[in-house]
């Protein structure tokens, strides 16, 4: 006679020492929204050097607090501003 499998029991993880838990973070608000700014121009690069690190990288929307299309049209203008040599690519 055919006898079912037993459901095996659930084992509870074992804890190491020092496990320390994950922390949540806030989101940050989008100073652009804030601001209702539709358009980032690339010649004003003084109003948006802060989301730029000191070796000239584009700071990532979760450290920065923008929204994906804020952030994107932040991207854009550095670019653009690279490219006319008002923002360095790489400082040193």
């Amino acid at each position: 006679m055919f006898k079912p499998f037993n459901k095996p029991e659930k084992k509870k993880p074992i804890k190491k020492t020092g496990e320390r838990k994950k922390k949540v973070f806030k989101k940050r608000p989008c100073r652009f929204c804030i601001d209702k700014v539709k358009a980032i121009d690339y010649l004003e690069y003084q109003k948006f050097s802060r989301f730029l690190t000191e070796r000239g990288k584009i700071v990532p929307s979760r450290i920065s607090g923008n929204c994906a299309k804020h952030q994107r049209l932040l991207a854009r203008a550095v670019k653009k501003a690279r490219v006319l040599a008002l923002l360095p690519f790489v400082s040193e």
